[in-house]
């Protein structure tokens, strides 16, 4: 038998499955729970029943992610099914929207068996680890607002007028609070509670403070620069690893930005041309480009001044703001593309200096049958410049005895062969667009 594809439709406290073969027959379905003995029965049954199987999990970053890292982990093949997609074959093969959980798996499968450009998932342990920390941060993050929130009724309540800075710190609360003496109950009780939530305030400031360190500390030992973009910090850094995973699954950057939720949408009719808003993509990754946006028009930025030309043509701050985090979008692309690239680099050298070894000598790849003369073609390297000038003498010079000078022999003249002037390049090369239609440059958004 051929390949299976096993539709999941993943819940809390159950699974269901369908297996489907590759006509789209349905060969078993199944309803197992969700515990130890559930996980067990289901993979021992279907193990035992198609040896070349294929999982479809819908939401595999949602409700079926324990299941999809547990099959993972055993060395399964997982695919992760959007559930927008099994929803449209759900209507298209039913010809209504009823729903069960017989009817999702079986759309699942479907998805999987005709969708030939489904992500398939990877088990990476450091990648894992990243998205659970920048889970917390986030988590924490929400806390902290909600804190200072808390914060500021009380101190509305408490101080006439309240505190006037929107970004409230704990020592500022402190200090506003220490301006008041209490005398009725009511004041006595709110302060009690004001200074309740400025010390929840301060724990979760230090929380936040050792997160930013290890997610700086486990993004640079992922090998990414993404940091090096100026309004990227560690969180947004993290979430865009991990929420990313692999890059090559996008074909282009505008493939990249319709998944960030930055490529506006295409409004026009009839001889009006328009755009509108995408509210859809991965609304996570676009706050991270929107916060970077905010950040690099604060500041004096090749962001800022792009944001200025583009207000310079008639556009409004909105729709100014969109066009540069669609520029942060294409960088944040290009850097994600040079990292893969210099992991895939790095991959190969230590495969190679595995592979091969050490020479004689103790030159990492050479061979005693090594020699120039497996040079096809010359290679001019750093240690093949000129010397600055001639060396000095350090032998004495000896004394030759004169020489008479007779006629030279005549010589058959020999044709010389062209020279060929080879020049290093002393700096960057740089391409320059020669097209008619590439007069227009966009910033580059990198430091």
């Amino acid at each position: 038998m051929g390949r299976v594809i096993v539709g999941v439709d993943p819940h809390k406290l159950s699974v269901t499955i369908e297996a489907v073969d590759a006509d789209g027959k349905v060969l078993a379905t199944g309803r197992f729970d969700t515990d130890s003995a559930g996980y067990r029965a289901m993979t021992g049954y279907v193990r035992a029943q198609w040896p070349h199987r294929v999982w479809a999990v819908e939401g595999a970053h949602g409700v079926g992610r324990p299941l999809a890292q547990r099959l993972l982990a055993q060395g399964e093949t997982v695919l992760d099914v959007p559930a927008k997609l099994a929803a449209r074959v759900r209507v298209f093969d039913t010809g209504n929207a009823r729903k069960t959980d017989a009817v999702d798996a079986h759309a699942v499968a479907m998805v999987a068996l005709r969708t030939p450009r489904l992500r398939p998932l990877g088990y990476d342990e450091e990648l894992i680890a990243l998205r659970l920390l920048a889970d917390r941060r986030d988590e924490l993050a929400h806390r902290r607002v909600q804190t200072v929130n808390r914060l500021h009724r009380l101190l509305t309540e408490l101080i006439p007028g309240g505190a006037h800075k929107r970004d409230l710190s704990a020592r500022q609360a402190k200090r506003l609070l220490a301006t008041r003496k209490p005398r009725t109950l009511v004041d006595k009780t709110i302060r009690r509670m004001a200074a309740e939530e400025i010390a929840d305030l301060v724990t979760v400031d230090t929380k936040l403070k050792t997160l930013k360190k290890e997610l700086h500390a486990a993004v640079l030992a992922r090998g990414s620069r993404l940091m090096e973009l100026f309004g990227v910090g560690p969180a947004g850094a993290a979430r865009i690893l991990c929420d990313v995973a692999d890059v090559a699954r996008f074909p282009d950057r505008n493939h990249f930005a319709s998944w960030t939720g930055t490529a506006p949408l295409d409004a026009s009719s009839g001889e009006q041309i328009r755009h509108r808003l995408s509210r859809a993509g991965n609304r996570r990754m676009n706050h991270v480009l929107h916060i970077a946006a905010i950040v690099q028009i604060r500041h004096d930025t090749e962001g800022r001044a792009y944001y200025r030309r583009k207000l310079a043509e008639a556009k409004t701050p909105m729709e100014a703001l969109r066009s540069l985090k669609r520029r942060l979008s294409d960088a944040v692309y290009r850097q994600l593309l040079a990292d893969a690239q210099a992991a895939d680099d790095a991959a190969d050298r230590a495969t190679d200096r595995a592979t091969h070894g050490a020479s004689p000598g103790g030159h990492s790849g050479a061979s005693s049958q090594s020699s120039a003369a497996d040079l096809s073609t010359p290679v001019i390297g750093s240690s093949d410049q000129p010397l600055p000038g001639p060396a000095a003498t350090t032998l004495p010079a000896t004394k030759t005895p004169a020489k008479t000078r007779t006629a030279p022999a005549p010589q058959p003249r020999r044709r010389r062969a062209g020279a060929v002037k080879m020049e290093r390049p002393t700096g960057r090369t740089t391409l320059t667009a020669t097209s008619a239609g590439a007069h227009s440059k966009e910033p580059n958004l990198l430091p």
